[in-house]
């Protein structure tokens, strides 16, 4: 806690110290991110499995697509939660912090993304050739 004397009288104002929050952001990209490479294991067992019978390509597409739309909202979310982290905020105001888990949560993105490319294409590979 910080007191400023008020000049000219002799009341102060208080500024109470305000500890950092970790920002929801930060939490749902990382949440995200993890989501999308399970999705994306999925993808590749899918895949793998349902090759001889003609249905893996399909089936790993239709989850493909769920691992895309969660890799796409983990970066999303990551971006915008380290704006949300480096936004300057008097010492009164809620700061946010967390810039490891924003770190992480768009990590587990693209590795969610990269792996579901590489998973759906391998399907395709194997069920067409």
């Amino acid at each position: 806690m910080r007191i400023e004397p008020v000049p000219g009288t002799e009341f102060g104002v208080a500024y109470a110290s305000v500890p950092p929050v970790v920002s929801g952001l930060a939490v749902g990209s990382l949440v995200a991110g993890i989501g999308s490479i399970l999705v994306a294991l999925v993808v590749t067992c899918f895949g793998l499995v349902g090759a001889r019978d003609g249905w893996g390509a399909w089936t790993a597409g239709a989850f493909a697509l769920l691992a895309l739309l969660a890799s796409a909202v983990a970066i999303m979310l990551g971006v915008l939660a380290r704006r949300q982290i480096a936004a300057p905020a008097p010492a009164s105001a809620v700061r946010y912090s967390g810039r490891g888990i924003v770190v992480a949560g768009v990590s587990c993105g693209g590795v969610g993304l990269a792996g579901t490319v590489l998973a759906f294409g391998a399907a395709l590979a194997l069920q067409l050739g």
